[in-house]
């Protein structure tokens, strides 16, 4: 099933660095060449689709892809918060899209702590969140060192986002070594394991230690764990043997264009068997594979 994963999810446009000249997060914008990626999320223990992370890409006219490392580097406050707006609205946008092809997958996105206090990011997903009635809603993801600045608005957002079908997942956790007293407060309903603890959590006893520990302390608070970065079989098997929830990773799919994401949604077969009896099986894996939480 992994490799049927693999080739399912295998990029279908490679990614380019800009040739010549940097290009900055303004420019982006101004020359509207932002858009969204999606990596998919799939629960390890079924290994079925369940979500996916918006990443943000920029594309120049000739094409080719700038990746966030070359244009977000210095970036303005006010331009990391026009960004995060649009990425918001693309997102709640992008779930028609794939529900269209009838996979009702919950979407997250990556927000600045400051976009809390200084978006209004409870109006948007009033205004604009999609009608559908199986909406699932929207992941907010925020890193652990950017929330611990200021619990108290953490947890009043926590409250308007429920009321939205909306939830908050703290990303990189364990980077920030929070305590566990300050864990208790958090209004979280997902922790990400930073991905350094993922590596080589297999074979290495520190990160298999940290891993564990992490995925322990998550039931005990009833959230779900995602592991981020997953590169290998030894990986993936090692955290769904110690009950982690969600994987995200090279070794499932690398991040690729919106049209491609929707494009294999919209793929209930992959190939034509010969066989009616494979045909019937895969048909039964591709329904699993697609079906949402």
């Amino acid at each position: 099933m992994l490799q049927k994963l693999q080739q399912l999810f295998a990029p279908r446009q490679a990614e380019f660095e800009p040739p010549n000249g940097k290009v900055t997060l303004a420019d982006v914008l101004r020359r509207d060449w932002f858009e969204l990626w999606y990596q998919p999320k799939i629960d390890l223990r079924v290994k079925r689709l369940v979500g996916a992370e918006a990443l943000v890409r920029a594309r120049r006219p000739d094409g080719s892809m700038i990746s966030p490392g070359a244009f977000l580097p210095g970036a303005s406050e006010a331009e990391m918060l026009a960004l995060t707006e649009r990425v918001i609205l693309s997102a709640l946008r992008d779930f028609e899209d794939c529900a269209a092809q009838g996979a009702t997958l919950k979407l997250s996105v990556n927000v600045p702590a400051s976009a809390f206090v200084k978006l209004p990011i409870a109006q948007m997903l009033r205004e604009e969140r999609p009608k559908a009635a199986n909406w699932p809603g929207l992941i907010l993801e925020v890193t652990e060192d950017e929330v611990m600045h200021d619990l108290k608005i953490a947890q009043g957002i926590a409250d308007e986002l429920r009321a939205l079908h909306c939830s908050l997942a703290l990303d990189d956790f364990g980077a920030g070594y929070s305590s566990l007293a300050r864990l208790r407060q958090l209004p979280f309903s997902e922790l990400k394991i930073d991905r350094s603890y993922v590596t080589d959590c297999h074979a290495d006893k520190v990160n298999a230690g940290l891993c564990e520990t992490i995925v322990e302390l998550a039931k005990r608070f009833e959230l779900k764990t995602v592991a981020e970065g997953i590169e290998t079989t030894h990986e993936s098997h090692k955290l769904q043997g110690i009950g982690c929830d969600i994987g995200q990773g090279y070794l499932f799919a690398k991040p690729m264009a919106k049209e491609n994401f929707v494009s294999i949604l919209g793929r209930r077969m992959v190939g034509a068997p010969k066989r009616p009896e494979k045909r019937s099986a895969a048909a039964t894996m591709l329904r699993g594979l697609f079906a949402g939480t």
